[in-house]
């Protein structure tokens, strides 16, 4: 297996930027396994001595690193509902190293759960077993519904406890990403800046950023105007996938957005049931500021407190201060045009047509508006949509103006021209039969907590693994929406 530390060697050497700093995880008590990802081991080319073994469990809980792990926090910044906090950083992760897969791509191994950092700000630095069981099922959910996202490699129970309202059982999940770099990242080097360190320190920084994950920007004329754009891209790419599965990330902060465009910091979120614009399942965002139709445009103004960050590197020469907000802010602006056109021609998919059109937009809107008049479900509508093809589905028959609808969606499919067995089979590639569904993933969490019996985590993680494909029926119950008495409404970060 072949690793590297190219981040920490590049910024340790400056202790005053404190965008990395040596730490250690705290000594588990009695780790256990949990879970173990070991498609994913196979795909980074972990040695099979490292998977469920006693030198893997000594890994995965810190208890036992091997003499090339050579662990550190990483500083950051974030705006944390829309208030600037100038120093957030790793207060409960360590980055282990980098792995270079056999393919030549490179990946963080990070701990999360592992203790106390530079960065802890007063907390444990620990990880409740729900939490951790949370982010394993529902990011390993994303992967498979082809959403860009960090994964789940491994989870272990430390044996310790970990107050929080009440005392929880503690774990520690393994995290696998492109990098665990953010926008909060950026924004913590421009104000290290403001602090005294080197304007270097920028440059760098970005440069970093470009070797890692962007580096067709390094040979364009204006080098990181195009690696802005690129980041832009690729979150108005991930973010309109959250949007055409009903996902809710419940916290968007900027130090939760990724610079690589990855789903990050699975805390309070959650897939909506019923479709609701205003679907909120964090706890803590009681304003809804981070809604489910608020998304898109917290993702603009987080790539906005980005560009800020940036400005000194977007300057042209012989550029005013003006004409260089004005060209950053047109930059930026560039988001809500990409993401429309992701979201648009997804929605499009989902409706099993294959071009985006006026007719097309004003047609999904109108199917959304009708989900919602009705407290349908999301995800199972979208999918029933398509059996509507060979057969008649009987709420929708009682819907008032589905039959003018449903005369507009068939008008459109005979003049693209396809039958209705491909018009069928691409609906289903791109409406999921499965999701991650709150009431599933917090009863998989209680039972486990209560008797460690994992039956519902594992039966999860296996039908979550292929969420396109039709739900073997002794499994089927895990496609249901939840009943009323069972809905879950809010979801904690663990912190």
């Amino acid at each position: 297996m072949q690793t590297d530390n190219s981040y920490a060697n590049t910024f340790a050497t400056d202790s005053d930027a404190e965008l990395v700093l040596p730490s250690h995880p705290a000594q588990a008590r009695e780790p256990q396994w949990l879970a173990f990802n070991a498609e994913l081991a196979g795909q980074l080319g972990i040695p099979e001595s490292l998977h469920t073994t006693a030198a893997g469990l000594g890994l995965y809980s810190g208890t036992e690193l091997p003499d090339w792990i050579q662990p550190v926090a990483l500083g950051y910044a974030g705006h944390q509902f829309a208030n600037f906090v100038p120093r957030l950083g790793d207060g409960r992760a360590l980055l282990l190293t980098e792995i270079i897969a056999p393919d030549g791509e490179r990946f963080d191994l990070q701990l999360k759960g592992s203790g106390t950092t530079p960065f802890s700000r007063g907390g444990d630095g620990k990880a409740p077993l729900g939490p951790v069981m949370r982010e394993f099922l529902v990011s390993e959910a994303m992967h498979a519904l082809g959403v860009p996202t960090t994964r789940a490699l491994a989870a272990v129970v430390t044996g310790d406890w970990v107050q929080r309202d009440e005392a929880q059982p503690g774990a520690i999940i393994t995290r696998v990403a492109k990098s665990h770099l953010r926008i909060g990242t950026a924004q913590f080097v421009a104000h290290k800046i403001t602090q005294g360190a080197d304007e270097s320190l920028r440059q760098a920084f970005a440069d970093y950023v470009i070797a890692r994950h962007y580096p067709l920007s390094k040979d364009r004329k204006h080098p990181y105007r195009a690696l802005l754009r690129q980041i832009i891209d690729q979150q108005a790419h991930t973010v309109a996938l959250w949007m055409s599965l009903g996902f809710v990330h419940g916290v968007m902060n900027t130090d939760n957005m990724t610079l690589s465009g990855e789903t990050i910091d699975y805390g309070p979120c959650a897939f909506m049931e019923n479709y609701d614009p205003n679907a909120v399942f964090s706890a803590i965002d009681r304003a809804g500021r981070y809604a489910y139709q608020n998304q898109p445009g917290i993702a603009l103004w987080n790539l906005a407190r980005l560009a800020e960050a940036w400005l000194p590197l977007l300057a042209k020469s012989g550029e005013s201060q003006q004409q260089l907000i004005e060209a950053a802010t047109e930059l930026v602006h560039e988001f809500p045009i990409r993401y429309e056109a992701y979201y648009d021609q997804k929605m499009a998919f989902k409706l099993g047509l294959n071009s985006v059109t006026a007719e097309t937009q004003a047609l999904t809107r109108d199917w959304l508006s009708l989900l919602q008049d009705h407290a349908l479900d999301y995800t199972q509508s979208f999918r029933q949509l398509a059996d509507t093809l060979e057969t008649n589905v009987e709420h929708f028959e009682k819907m008032q103006s589905w039959a003018a609808w449903q005369q507009r969606w068939h008008k459109l499919l005979t003049l693209q021209g396809d039958s209705d067995a491909v018009v069928s089979a691409r609906m289903r590639q791109h409406n999921p039969a499965v999701i991650p569904r709150n009431h599933w993933v917090e009863a998989a969490i209680k039972q486990t907590v209560a008797s460690g019996d994992l039956t519902i985590f594992n039966e999860l993680t296996q039908v979550l693994r292929t969420p396109y494909d039709v739900v073997p029926l002794e499994l089927s119950r895990y496609a249901e929406p939840a009943a009323p008495e069972k809905r879950v409404t809010r979801t904690f970060c663990g912190t």
